[in-house]
């Protein structure tokens, strides 16, 4: 063989590699940067899968980003200022309509007392209303905003840097690389140490009255174990696991220390397919097979957790129960916290969520799923149901520009599996058997005496002036604002 020949023979070898597909990559170097077609604002209306791939094929200056930057923060600073106040102004009518009911009591009708404590309700819901969007859902909405600025401006370097890594084999050294060892290798030692802490914390909270009731359907139930189980024997968890769907609207899922998973009804009524379901099951599992929950609980105790489920019980709960529950998709009464508590309102470093999301990603994978199943849950979330809906969920997994090209990186270095399951016919059964369930709870929530909203019967709801379901953070900052008295 010539030399010439052995040179051709390892250039047409070196293009092959850079070339392999892998499960979550591009399989095309993206066309040379152009001028982009519209303004950079506009794209970040756009979903994160979309970004990925246009982000490489535009090119915005470093001042147009800026500017843009800019422009985010004084909208968050002049949105979240509008709707304190507006908390405020309601708080201020809430006290002057309390003290008139005390001064004017002994003279009221029934009639006219009724009317004062309908009044008195209302301005209680619309603050607590205003309270959550300027606390949680605007400045979250606002995070997402920035997260795709900056992969706009960043993810062009990086995607080619993980082509490289592809091509000269050193995406292998990355931690946690040893994807064919899973299951043999130890990502975190002494697993079983936990099973009696999260045993004790689940009882704990049980018998505090936050984990709302199992969800009472036996196909459900044995479908999500089987699914959870499956990822199990797939993942590097090495002590029994133990799953409860429970009955709850909040999209979450939570995994407490020592194989511990409890999974809203919420999660499963907003997952798409199986590998969605998947991916955050197996995110949840990474936690525990991390002993992410033992570091947790070398500094907090069960009575700190219930501590934090209180301060959002004050926010989430006072005078607003109802409303919280329509608008963010938060429940209320006796079960009004739900799973509203996470290792991350806990204090877990966000390291622990980026490890999470990669030993999730490569659990869904090994499984056999499609491991974009995760990061799909999140962009749908954040982009098509928005912010203000999925608050609950983003406040304990927010989707930070770091976690999602981590993610993508992954996605990246995992191999290719064309045969990555997306869905199955049992998880459209189930699907269809959640279904009704689903309505009936919902319409038995509209009827459920509230611990705080159902002090007056049959009042006529307030003007949903602060939120409509299904806008943008956009539309809400931007939306002209009624005096208060116009509830």
């Amino acid at each position: 063989m010539t030399l010439a020949w052995k040179r051709a023979l390892a250039l047409g070898l070196s293009l092959c590699l850079i070339m392999l597909p892998t499960a979550g990559a591009r399989t095309q170097v993206p066309p040379p940067q152009a001028q982009p077609a519209k303004p950079l604002r506009d794209y970040l209306q756009m979903s994160y899968r979309e970004l990925f791939d246009v982000a490489p094929q535009v090119q915005f200056s470093a001042a147009q980003f800026e500017a843009q930057r800019d422009v985010l923060e004084q909208g968050k600073d002049l949105c979240v200022t509008r709707f304190k106040d507006r908390a405020k102004q309601y708080q201020k009518q809430l006290d002057a309509a309390q003290k008139e009911l005390k001064k004017s009591s002994p003279g009221l009708t029934d009639a006219q007392r009724k009317a004062v404590h309908c009044d008195i309700q209302n301005l209680a819901l619309v603050r607590s209303e205003a309270q959550v969007l300027a606390e949680h859902a605007i400045p979250t909405a606002y995070d997402n905003l920035n997260a795709k600025l900056e992969l706009m401006q960043q993810w062009p370097a990086q995607y080619q840097q993980a082509r490289q890594e592809i091509a000269s084999g050193a995406y292998l050294n990355r931690r946690w690389g040893d994807v064919k060892d899973i299951g043999f290798r130890v990502i975190a030692a002494n697993q079983q140490d936990d099973i009696k802490t999260g045993q004790q914390a689940a009882e704990e909270l049980r018998r505090a009255g936050v984990l709302p009731p199992e969800l009472e359907n036996k196909a459900i139930q044995q479908y999500v174990q089987e699914l959870a189980q499956k990822l199990a024997r797939n993942s590097d968890l090495k002590i029994p696991l133990h799953v409860v769907v429970l009955q709850s609207r909040e999209i979450n899922a939570l995994a407490l220390p020592g194989g511990y998973l409890f999974v809203e009804r919420g999660l499963l009524e907003a997952s798409d397919d199986e590998a969605e379901l998947a991916g955050v099951l197996a995110h949840e599992m990474a936690h525990d097979a991390a002993r992410h929950g033992h570091r947790l609980m070398r500094r907090a105790t069960i009575a700190s957790i219930l501590y934090q489920v209180a301060q959002v019980a004050a926010l989430v709960l006072t005078g607003g129960a109802a409303g919280a529950a329509a608008y963010y998709g938060l429940q209320y009464g006796f079960y009004g916290l739900g799973l509203f508590i996470n290792l991350d309102l806990l204090g877990v470093s966000r390291s622990s969520e980026l490890e999470a999301d990669q030993l999730g990603m490569q659990y869904a994978w090994k499984a056999g799923y499609d491991p974009s199943g995760f990061t799909r849950f999140f962009d749908k979330i954040a982009t098509r149901e928005g912010y203000v809906n999925g608050v609950s969920w983003f406040r304990t997994h927010p989707p930070f520009y770091g976690r999602m090209v981590a993610a993508e990186r992954e996605m990246m270095f995992l191999p290719a599996n064309p045969q990555a399951i997306v869905t199955s016919s049992a998880f459209e059964q189930m699907k269809r058997e959640l279904a009704p369930i689903a309505a009936q709870a919902e319409r038995a929530d509209l009827n459920k005496p509230s611990l705080l909203i159902s002090r007056e019967e049959g009042c006529t709801p307030p003007a949903k002036i602060e939120y409509k379901p299904g806008q943008s953070i956009e539309q809400l900052c931007a939306q002209p604002m009624l005096t208060p008295g116009g509830r």
